[in-house]
């Protein structure tokens, strides 16, 4: 089947499909998910319909509290139903969060995952968010590119119906929502095909009727609620497997395979980086380059966090592994480590209890921080860990990218590092906020991507002030699919 290409950003990769798939979408804005909303209310006043031949309700509601209200509301008619959010906007779902979970409801919410407000408000990325909800019940599907984010819109969404788990489908916040990547579009039947509809009946007749009367949202004492909270046990339990059968589903249909937990790099590597997001792609990136020089190292990529499966993930790590270095994207201080530092230290230990892990003796694991709020996370920083790593006694609970002289848990890395191929244009444009420079921009690389057969990308960088401020556009072309998710140093045209 022949798909457009089209060069969009994350955002409008991920409302493509949601749009598609859903009966109502309550929204409320929030940088930087705000323009999926945007979309979704655009397409909407223009009679675009959804797959089944319906124009979506699209409803702004008084704050992301009653988006999610709104949502569960639908959700108990049987409706199809989304919505878009991040960072506060998300801790104010969490209420209603744990009732749709708990109902087994299937829904995908987006998230453009973002920084928390702590020591000061930040706009940008990080994965505090998405963090703050695992104990929801919800599952937590991560996308690391923009072509993932359109991709994983959908996959998330058959999965949900098939295992009634409802899922956060998360990306970076700016780094993925706002990154302009040349995609190949899924076409409505691809869409049609991937959803099935008897899932879909289902889920409709589940919905509240007068006249077939249930009870739901009651209260229940001592005897029963501790057995009835474990009722939804087997619905866990299979949703990892239902979710890697629709990526196969996926695959077959476009040739585009997913993992839950997939690993690159050696494959007899003794050094490996885990972690999951944008930063995946700068490290898939580094990790090309240096096995290309004969290093044994390699990344493993976590797409499925929730619910996290040991048998998945201990079955995608190298049985050579020796070291192992875990990054997260968030900060949880007074824990005894980041969350998924702490997850893969769990799976590892049971497998290596059980005898399921691939190999006998427990690997060095360190777990290290990176890129709150966007900071940079780049190759060369990818490598200052893997040399870590060589280390006797590397160190652990580091940070990567900063300096820090508190506690001095940085690692120090080498700036000049580079893995760029020297057959990628690269052009850095500077301008000033609200002077047309990215607005020029992107269109400038939407038509590069779109008349050439070059791919493309582009990034811009401003701050939460967003006009009057610097604003620089980073521009990205050339023949082969574009993993730098991380700024341009060094630039042909300026």
């Amino acid at each position: 089947m022949k798909r457009s290409q089209i060069t969009i950003d994350g955002n409008e990769a991920t409302a493509l499909v949601a749009y598609k798939t859903s009966e109502v979408i309550a929204i409320y804005p929030i940088t930087p998910s705000t323009s999926m909303g945007e979309l979704s209310d655009a397409w909407m006043a223009k009679g675009e319909q959804n797959i089944w031949g319906t124009v979506p309700l699209v409803v702004e509601m008084q704050s992301e509290g009653g988006a999610s209200a709104a949502c569960h509301g639908a959700l108990q008619t049987g409706a199809m139903t989304t919505t878009f959010t991040a960072s506060q906007g998300l801790l104010l779902m969490i209420p209603t969060m744990f009732k749709i979970a708990g109902e087994l409801t299937s829904t995908v919410f987006h998230i453009t995952a973002r920084s928390i407000a702590c020591q000061a408000l930040s706009i940008f990325g990080d994965h505090s968010d998405i963090m703050a909800t695992r104990s929801t019940g919800w599952g937590i599907i991560m996308s690391n590119s923009v072509q993932e984010a359109h991709d994983t819109a959908l996959i998330a969404t058959a999965a949900s119906l098939k295992s009634r788990v409802p899922f956060l489908h998360a990306f970076d916040g700016f780094r993925t929502s706002s990154e302009v990547q040349k995609i190949e579009q899924l076409t409505d039947e691809d869409i049609r095909s991937m959803i099935s509809e008897e899932l879909v009946d289902e889920h409709r007749k589940r919905g509240l009727n007068p006249d077939k009367p249930v009870m739901r949202g009651t209260a229940q004492n001592p005897d029963v609620y501790f057995q009835g909270r474990e009722t939804v046990n087997p619905f866990y339990l299979a949703a990892p497997d239902l979710v890697q059968q629709t990526m196969d589903e996926f695959a077959a249909l476009t040739g585009r395979e997913y993992k839950l937990y997939q690993y690159v790099g050696a494959p007899d590597a003794e050094r490996v980086i885990i972690l999951m997001g944008s930063g995946a792609e700068a490290a898939e990136e580094t990790v090309e380059h240096l096995t290309a020089k004969g290093e044994k190292v390699g990344v493993l990529k976590v797409r499925l966090f929730r619910p996290f499966s040991v048998k998945h993930f201990l079955s995608a790590l190298p049985a050579t592994v020796k070291s192992i270095a875990v990054l997260d994207r968030t900060k949880e201080p007074g824990g005894a480590g980041e969350p998924l530092y702490q997850d893969v230290i769990t799976a590892i230990g049971e497998g290596l209890s059980d005898g399921t892990a691939p190999f006998k003796a427990f690997p060095k694991i360190i777990g290290g921080r990176y890129g709150l709020s966007s900071k940079e996370f780049t190759p060369a920083m990818v490598k200052s860990v893997f040399d870590e790593l060589a280390k006797p006694s590397p160190k652990n609970h580091f940070v990567v990218g900063i300096v820090e002289d508190v506690t001095n848990s940085s690692l120090d890395y080498d700036p000049s590092f580079s893995t760029e191929p020297d057959d990628v244009v690269r052009g850095v444009f500077y301008g000033l906020g609200s002077d047309g420079t990215v607005g020029a921009n992107k269109n400038s690389i939407k038509i590069i991507g779109e008349e050439t057969d070059f791919y493309a990308q582009g990034y811009f960088v401003y701050d939460s002030k967003k006009s009057g401020s610097v604003t620089t556009s980073h521009l990205r072309f050339g023949p082969r699919p574009i993993k730098s998710t991380y700024l341009i140093n060094r630039a042909n045209f300026v």
